[in-house]
């Protein structure tokens, strides 16, 4: 059996990062996938992915967020991929809202990030939100965070890049092939899949919401699947404020509504329509069993408790939806670390909904960890034992 360095299983977000990352510094990669990326059966589609760098999850986020961007700037240069658009990001908020994203003091904490990190940014006030963006109904007791140099990926072109990149610089990449399991050893790591079988000196699982299947009792609880819905409306008038450049990227704790809204400039001229989703978290679901398919009734819902009320300009017709899938831990905190059992094994788990702008930087941290065994990235927030997990799965 042929034994490789680094095997790497799934091939998203993290995974393409972590086979391009690991490739260019000389390590024989392989990469397994179940189906052949980018593609939309996962987390890691959709055509666009915000990007901010003072981020209000926690301020541990931040530098994968800055050096990120610096990544995504050199694979542009070095393939001609348009990956990363800064558009300027704003983030409303106030008091009286209702709304949760991710965490507690999201607004807050995105200011403090910022003044840590010395990022740009402006805080408005409702006036000065009419006055510059008035694509947005704002309250008289909302404020905005304004970042300008925030914007927005598009995902698959990163991970096309990257497995390109990958590819490039040596990996193997087996795209179609789907995993059945892993044994350790003493000195190796075997990866079963439906065709064969394979060996690597260190595994690295990068498999979104298959995660759960894979890495088995107990190490799965702290992973809950959840189906998100994505929208694009029509424009009701002249697409010209809501183009990129004059439309940023938005994130909105609403009043009213429990569930906070997201969206983006229209990149896809005046026909392509304005993507504008939100996050549930009442309902889990599999890869294997979700619903990819969003019915009529879904798209007018949306629209009128969440389009209508907030972005008047845009209209009731859904130009187009999809579906996907959010892998959510307790504290909405990534987790990345070597398995409570085995070093040979990294999982990694950037997940909870806020996951893609952070990816190019840790797919470089994981390739660290499995060469080097540590990163020059602090992961220390990640760790799989905050959840209570001791040596051999122990609470």
């Amino acid at each position: 059996m042929e034994k490789y360095d680094i095997l790497i299983l799934g091939l998203g977000a993290m995974g393409s990062a972590a086979a391009y990352q690991s490739a260019r510094r000389g390590a024989r990669v392989l990469g397994l996938d179940r189906f052949a990326p980018p593609h939309a059966f996962g987390s890691s589609h959709g055509e666009t992915r915000i990007t901010r760098l003072a981020i209000g999850e926690g301020q541990e986020y931040t530098p994968l967020a800055l050096r990120s961007h610096e990544i995504w700037r050199e694979i542009e240069k070095e393939t001609g991929a348009d990956l990363l658009t800064v558009t300027g990001g704003l983030v409303v908020s106030s008091v009286s809202k209702t709304a949760k994203l991710h965490v507690e003091n999201f607004f807050a904490n995105t200011v403090a990030a910022a003044e840590r990190y010395n990022i740009p940014h402006r805080i408005l006030d409702a006036g000065e939100i009419r006055k510059r963006f008035g694509q947005f109904r704002v309250r008289d007791d909302e404020q905005a965070y304004y970042e300008p140099d925030a914007g927005f990926l598009r995902p698959e072109n990163c991970i096309g890049a990257q497995l390109g990149l990958a590819k490039k610089y040596g990996a193997e990449i087996h795209t179609n092939e789907k995993a059945l399991g892993f044994d350790t050893s003493a000195d190796s790591v075997i990866v079963t899949t439906e065709q064969n079988s394979y060996a690597a000196e260190k595994l690295v699982l990068t498999a979104g919401a298959w995660l759960p299947e894979l890495i088995g009792a107990p190490y799965a609880a702290p992973f809950k699947v959840y189906r998100q819905l994505l929208f694009w409306f029509d424009v009701k008038g002249a697409i010209t404020p809501y183009l990129s450049g004059i439309c940023p990227i938005f994130i909105w704790e609403l009043q009213g509504p429990r569930q906070a809204i997201y969206g983006f400039p229209a990149i896809d001229g005046p026909q392509g329509g304005v993507k504008i989703a939100t996050q549930q978290y009442e309902r889990t679901t599999t890869p294997e069993t979700v619903n990819r398919d969003v019915s009529n009734e879904e798209a007018a819902a949306m629209y009128e408790n969440y389009v209508a009320p907030h972005l008047p300009g845009l209209s009731g017709q859904c130009v187009k939806a999809a579906a996907c899938l959010y892998t959510v831990t307790p504290d909405a905190g990534f987790v990345i670390d070597f398995h409570p059992e085995s070093n040979r094994v990294i999982v990694a788990s950037p997940c909870s909904g806020h996951g893609f702008k952070h990816s190019a930087a840790i797919g470089e941290a994981l390739a660290e960890l499995a060469i080097e065994g540590k990163s020059r990235l602090d992961l220390s927030a990640f760790k799989f034992a905050r959840f209570g997990y001791l040596s051999g799965g122990r609470r």
